[in-house]
């Protein structure tokens, strides 16, 4: 079980490093990976589990954050969010996307980052995904608001992206050009 202990922080080397591709189909321990990154996120939006393992909530975790620099990651969002995704993506990648960018009025978070980091992070309103589950299957998606805002952010851990090097340095509330803003807490 991943714990808030496993996750690394800011300044840690992996989470600079663009993430290895994996093979398909996958080995034992990677897919045992994969539902453990799964298993983080849906923990972490527990009330009960989250308070008993003092665990930060998130949407989504890549293994990168776990000093494991592979491509994959976990998004879970349940239906009281209003999205119903829950999956694992393996070397996942983006096929297409939107002219129209997209930012979280609220800012985004990360469970690597321990600190507030204000700002408007820009991202595609809508994304055309394509990846392998863990069962060796391809996907292919599309993703809009939260979901899609999620997916990036995740990728980017596979690319050694932090969240806020999309902010504007010199003015972080800038108005994204040819944006919608979506209100919601915090993506961790």
């Amino acid at each position: 079980m991943i714990l808030m202990k496993d996750i690394i922080r800011e300044g840690h080397p992996t989470l600079r490093q663009k993430a290895q591709e994996l093979q398909i189909p996958l080995s034992a321990d990677d897919r045992k990976l994969g539902e453990e990154l799964l298993q983080y996120v849906k923990n972490s939006q527990d009330d009960e589990l989250m308070e008993k393992y003092d665990l930060r909530p998130g949407v989504g975790i890549a293994a990168p954050q776990i000093n494991v620099s592979k491509r994959i990651f976990a998004l879970h969002f349940d239906e009281q969010s209003g999205e119903n995704l829950s999956l694992v993506a393996v070397n996942p990648k983006i096929v297409s996307h939107s002219v129209e960018k997209a930012y979280l009025s609220s800012g985004e978070g990360c469970l690597s980052v321990d600190r507030s980091v204000p700002g408007y992070v820009p991202r595609y309103a809508r994304i055309t995904v394509k990846g392998f589950d863990l069962d060796g299957k391809e996907f292919k998606m599309r993703l809009k608001g939260l979901p899609a805002i999620a997916f990036q952010h995740e990728l980017d851990h596979l690319n050694g992206i932090m969240f806020y090097d999309h902010i504007n340095p010199k003015d972080p509330f800038h108005e994204v050009e040819n944006a919608v803003a979506i209100d919601r807490v915090t993506v961790e």
